[in-house]
């Protein structure tokens, strides 16, 4: 058993001019193909779960000689396989704000969509060097914002991160990510990232997460 790479599901310029083609090619095929072939590296001849968000969800299950790398790669290959879903082009669905059911809840544990609109840009803008925005799901069922350091994931749980849950929406804010097109300014590209969020992918992993 190995992990493997997902396929981008759109081409490397749909998501232009928010995130350029060059970025997505590089990001995909060369960063998190690296944290997928590091994993693999890490986990051979380790009995681990078939699936890297159950892998992640309980690291005891790793060697503590390889807990730091399944920790790294595992982690982003968990949150970049997240990431890639929840992004769309403008005709294609991304932009907008999200209906249904969580809408209603985002109005009822966030305050409302501008609000947490203003909580996520504030976690992924000041998130000290490289890391992750998220918006997840909380064991008694309510949204949460909050950010992590490097690929920590927030199923990691407590003892590792500070804002256990079940993501269902995340931001990529290490400077590959972003630097080509927006270089020192992660303010624009987090205001930018609004545009191209999938919230019907968002949704159905809300839909999952309960």
């Amino acid at each position: 058993m190995a992990y493997t790479l997902p396929d981008l599901p759109y081409a490397h310029d749909a998501l232009a001019p928010v995130i350029d083609a060059t970025t997505m090619q590089i990001h995909h095929g060369k960063h998190h193909n690296a944290y997928v072939t590091n994993l693999n590296g890490a986990v051979e001849g380790v009995s681990v779960p078939e699936c890297v968000n159950a892998l992640i969800g309980d690291l005891s299950v790793v060697p503590d000689a390889k807990r730091a790398a399944v920790r790294n790669n595992g982690g982003g290959h968990a949150n970049h396989s997240l990431f890639w879903p929840v992004l769309a082009g403008s005709g294609a669905g991304g932009g907008g704000q999200p209906s249904g059911d969580l809408a209603a809840a985002v109005d009822r544990d966030l305050g409302g969509f501008d609000k947490f609109k203003a909580a996520f840009s504030t976690a992924a803008t000041t998130r000290f060097g490289s890391g992750w925005a998220w918006l997840g799901v909380k064991s008694d069922g309510k949204l949460c914002v909050c950010s992590t350091p490097n690929q920590d994931n927030p199923r990691m749980g407590a003892g590792i991160v500070d804002c256990p849950c079940t993501p269902i929406l995340g931001l990529d804010v290490w400077e590959h990510a972003y630097y080509l097109n927006y270089q020192n300014r992660r303010p624009d590209y987090v205001a930018a990232f609004f545009d191209v969020i999938n919230w019907s992918q968002v949704a159905q992993n809300f839909g999952n997460a309960r």
